[in-house]
């Protein structure tokens, strides 16, 4: 079992940028694709990014692609998406998770970390 740890969430003006981190544990991280979700009030998690376990292929929701970049470092065990031209409608609560799945948009595990605030005021 994996166990994941998000941070580097916040208050940003829209326009700004923030870079979230995910801290993963477990002797299974060098495998598993990586992906981000997020869940913002009143709505359902949705897919945010995903990249494959050697870091080679990435995919995104249409609703971000342009403005975030995700990316892995293995040797530290850990997966980042970067956020830029931050809109309103990007403020939720941000988790990683691994992923499987067409174009790796489904969560791996149903298990899920605490997730990280990112509130972007207009």
């Amino acid at each position: 079992q994996v166990q994941l740890v998000e941070s580097g969430g916040g208050l940003v003006q829209a326009g700004g940028s923030l870079t979230l981190s995910c801290a993963a544990s477990g002797r299974t991280f060098n495998l598993p694709n990586m992906g981000w979700f997020r869940q913002a009030p009143g709505k359902e998690r949705e897919f945010v990014a995903a990249i494959t376990w050697s870091g080679r292929t990435t995919y995104y929701a249409d609703s971000v692609k342009g403005r975030f970049t995700i990316s892995r470092d293995n040797a530290k065990n850990t997966v980042y998406l970067q956020m830029g031209s931050l809109k309103p409608e990007d403020t939720a609560v941000y988790y990683c998770n691994t992923v499987k799945g067409m174009e790796l948009r489904k969560n791996g595990m149903d298990y899920w970390g605490k997730g990280t605030l990112v509130t972007v005021s207009s």
